[in-house]
């Protein structure tokens, strides 16, 4: 694994190191974060997380309540029965509706709002698990999506956990659980609160509906372009990324993500004088960018500009101090 890389992974582990919320709120909202269980055709059941967003309305996701026969909230030890659904099923988004629910709702703000490496922590139920589990992170990703932004952030979750909250430090709801990408090195996505917002004031279905695929689980050549460059990065295939990413800075030239894909690809295939024109554009575009800034001090320092990359250091430092220490040992290590 290439040093840069070894950085970058590092700069995601930095988010176990952030202060966790205060108790007394991780608290109040474990109350409004609840376990749903869901009665399927075959006679099996599942378990999934929800989110109390407005009165006698609990948001999860669709893929936790496909082909539901029944499903339940459980608060407090008492079963809840939602008595419809409101399905967003490309989004992924699924609002129950319940009958007296004595849950007040979460307070909500825009995931358009949000920014790189804003902390931010989640709260969910696993499987099997009988009390909610919280995890801190940061913002990693802002990725454009229709309307709003899917969030990438280093706060992990487990199955079971979908559905549940990503919440800012003040307690607001800013993201939806919903999936991860394989492996141990892990992507975590959360769906918008603006797609939550949006169907609170939608007219109720019956609980019994048809399924569809969302986004996500569509074949591969369909995904969005933010899903198909991270196998290529994570397992090193430089060759593949760049293809990948030309293609999205192509479609979407005002997509900071799709330059920082392609100045990676070009970092590692040594195309430097590329890599730090479109690492440049990244960080004009998006100052809060660690990754972009990690990359231009690897460039500078390996070109003699020594200066130039303490400032990339000094402005890492700013957004993400074990990335920053990380670049200068990475630095300290170049021929």
């Amino acid at each position: 694994m290439s040093k840069v890389l070894i950085g970058l992974l590092l700069s995601c582990l930095s988010a176990t190191l952030l202060a966790e919320p205060e108790q007394a709120l991780i608290q109040d909202l474990n109350s409004r974060v609840l376990r749903v269980q869901v009665g399927l055709k075959n006679g099996q059941y599942g378990l999934g997380s929800g989110v109390v967003v407005a009165e006698n309305q609990v948001v999860t996701n669709c893929h936790v309540v496909a082909n539901a026969s029944s499903i339940s909230v459980m608060s407090g030890g008492a079963a809840y029965h939602a008595v419809g659904v409101k399905p967003d099923w490309k989004h992924d988004v699924c609002m129950l509706q319940m009958e007296d629910l004595p849950l007040k709702p979460v307070a909500m703000k825009s995931s358009r709002e949000l920014k790189y490496e804003q902390a931010v922590f989640n709260i969910g139920y696993p499987s099997f698990v009988p009390a909610p589990v919280s995890a801190s992170g940061v913002v990693k990703g802002l990725f454009t999506m229709d309307d709003s932004v899917i969030v990438r952030a280093t706060s992990s979750f487990r199955q079971g956990a979908s559905g549940g909250g990503l919440f800012d430090d003040t307690g607001a709801l800013v993201g939806l659980i919903t999936l991860k990408s394989p492996g141990k090195d892990a992507y975590y996505y959360y769906m918008s609160v603006d797609w939550i917002q949006a169907l609170i004031n939608q007219p109720a279905g019956p609980i019994v509906v048809k399924s569809e695929l969302p986004f996500w689980g569509k074949p591969a050549a369909e995904w969005p372009y933010f899903m198909k460059v991270v196998y290529p990065y994570l397992h090193k295939d430089w060759a593949g990324l760049k293809v990948i990413a030309e293609q999205w800075a192509k479609q979407e030239p005002q997509n900071t993500e799709a330059w920082f894909y392609l100045a990676a690809a070009e970092y590692e295939t040594k195309d430097f004088t590329t890599a730090e024109q479109h690492l440049h554009r990244v960080v004009s575009m998006n100052d809060q960018h660690s990754q972009a800034f990690y990359y231009l001090g690897m460039i500078a320092e390996a070109s003699g500009k020594h200066v130039e990359a303490m400032a990339n250091v000094d402005a890492l430092q700013q957004l993400d101090t074990e990335a920053a220490d990380a670049l200068k040992v990475a630095m300290k290590s170049l021929p």
